[in-house]
């Protein structure tokens, strides 16, 4: 019963807001994450399915025993310097991962 409170709550909330004009909630549950020494970074362009163009940084991640490539959206060289160990949270897209928060170590 205490588990429904909460959740009455913000029912209560979503539908009192609706009478104030536009209203979105986004709720992020498929958050990825990657690590590793950056041993590649190309700005690209890539077209997606409506025929846009989207400017993409590739990273590639030297993990051990192997690598990993991702997109991530817009010019991003400067959040990845070559040499260096990182751990990128994203939230993975069609075309491109958005970046959510970028450490260096």
């Amino acid at each position: 019963m205490r588990g429904l409170l909460p959740i009455l709550l913000l029912v209560s909330l979503m539908l009192a807001s609706l009478g104030c004009g536009s209203v979105f909630v986004n709720a992020n549950f498929q958050a990825s994450t990657i690590s590793g020494t950056v041993s590649l970074v190309q700005l690209s362009s890539v077209v997606t399915g409506d025929g846009t163009t989207v400017v993409v940084t590739f990273v590639t991640f030297f993990q051990t025993g192997g690598s990993t490539t991702v997109g991530f959206c817009g010019d991003q060289r400067t959040q990845f310097p070559m040499d260096q160990f990182i751990r990128a949270n994203f939230t993975p897209g069609q075309s491109c991962a958005s970046i959510v928060e970028i450490v260096i170590t």
